[in-house]
C-alpha cells in the first residue's frame, strides 16, 4: 500500500484503512465467540478483546506488507 489514500479529498494514512478492516473482523469474531460461549473460558474479557484486536491488526499489516513484496 502507498503511504496514504484519498477519501473524498481528505488524505488518510493507509494504516487507518487496515485498522478499520481489523475492527470489522474483530466485531464479527466477538459475536461468533459470544454465540459459541467461548468467553466463558476467558479470565478477563476486555484484555482478551484488546489482544484479539491487536493480533488482527498486526496480522493484516503483515499480510499486506508481504503481498507488496
Amino acid at each position: 500500500m502507498t503511504g496514504q489514500f484519498d477519501l473524498y479529498g481528505v488524505f488518510l494514512p493507509s494504516f487507518s484503512a487496515i485498522a478499520l478492516c481489523a475492527y470489522g473482523l474483530f466485531r464479527i469474531l466477538t459475536s461468533v465467540f459470544a454465540k459459541l460461549g467461548l468467553y466463558q473460558a476467558v479470565w478477563h474479557r476486555a484484555l482478551f478483546n484488546l489482544a484479539l484486536y491487536i493480533t488482527l491488526l498486526g496480522g493484516l499489516s503483515a499480510i499486506l506488507n508481504w503481498l507488496q513484496t
